[in-house]
């Protein structure tokens, strides 16, 4: 049995050129977002002009926390569920994402080098579920 893969939410992220999140800046302003948005939220920008934008990439780590509980529906997760690590990430091109945290953890530590990867976040059936994580770089 061989193991298919499949975005856990279509549209999000991709592995074209690289692991990446799909999202929109705003070329007036430079503001990033992320998903994607029609509009600039920014209220000190003059000119909405959004762009869609691939982010991805190493960052640094800003922020991490330890999830030791289930998190309750309609999120979905292999049982049995283990412990794992979140992490905020500033990405080198200027935008901040929360995601897991995946692979060895020694060493983790605020203002660590991280990449974005894409890797399994659930299964169902013979199928893997992905999205974007981080892992130590």
């Amino acid at each position: 049995m061989s193991e298919q893969s499949a975005p856990c939410v279509p549209g999000l992220f991709g592995n074209e050129g690289g692991a990446h999140v799909l999202g929109s800046r705003c070329t007036s302003c430079g503001t990033p977002y992320f998903p994607r948005t029609p509009d600039c939220r920014n209220p000190d920008c003059t000119d909405s002009k959004i762009e869609d934008c691939r982010f991805g990439g190493k960052g640094v780590l800003w922020s991490y926390s330890t999830a030791d509980f289930a998190p309750p529906p309609p999120h979905k997760f292999d049982l049995p569920f283990k412990p794992y690590v979140i992490g905020v990430v500033d990405l080198a091109n200027g935008l901040r994402l929360v995601g897991q945290m995946c692979g060895a953890l020694d060493g983790l530590k605020v203002g660590a080098q991280v990449e974005l990867v894409l890797d399994a976040l659930y299964h169902e059936g013979d199928a893997a579920r992905g999205t974007w994580k981080f892992k130590l770089a």
